[in-house]
């Protein structure tokens, strides 16, 4: 049976994969795509995911502090975002205590991360850029892997 921190890890790589799935091959002009005119545009969403894996990494090692970064160009801000995961992984692979529960971890951040992937790729489609859908049941997700290089999708479908 896996540990709590390895289904911790296996949900970042998670949202790494399902993350760079909206990420990927997104036009430039993405970045400043919006549903409404009060809504967050692609980029400050993408920004806010990358903002909650610091404040995961600063809930983990026991020192919570909340950031906002902003959204700069999509590609840099994509970037940051995975960094950001990267740490927060980084930290879980670690034999560093946890200093909060697991379940707050999941329960906010990585849900709230993947809450905010169905809003980019609902964004995608709206943009005309749409995200193909996949059986993700049976993506090659692996913990560790939580960087844009993902593996390839093993089937699509429109």
């Amino acid at each position: 049976m896996k540990t709590t921190r390895e289904m911790l890890r296996h949900a970042v790589a998670t949202v790494a994969y399902r993350g760079g799935k909206t990420v990927r091959d997104a036009p430039q002009s993405f970045a400043e795509f919006r549903a409404g005119p009060t809504s967050r545009t692609a980029a400050e969403i993408l920004s806010h995911m990358g903002d909650l894996f610091d404040w995961a990494l600063t809930q983990a090692k026991g020192d919570e502090a909340w950031h906002e970064s902003g959204a700069g160009a999509w590609d840099a801000t994509a970037d940051r975002f995975f960094r950001s995961l990267a740490g927060f992984d980084a930290y879980l692979a670690s034999d560093q205590p946890i200093k909060c529960s697991e379940e707050r971890l999941l329960q906010g951040p990585i849900a709230d991360a993947l809450t905010h992937i169905g809003q980019l790729a609902m964004l995608r489609r709206l943009a005309g850029a749409p995200v193909r859908g996949e059986s993700y049941a049976n993506a090659d997700i692996a913990v560790g892997r939580v960087g844009r290089e993902q593996a390839v999708p093993r089937r699509e479908f429109d």
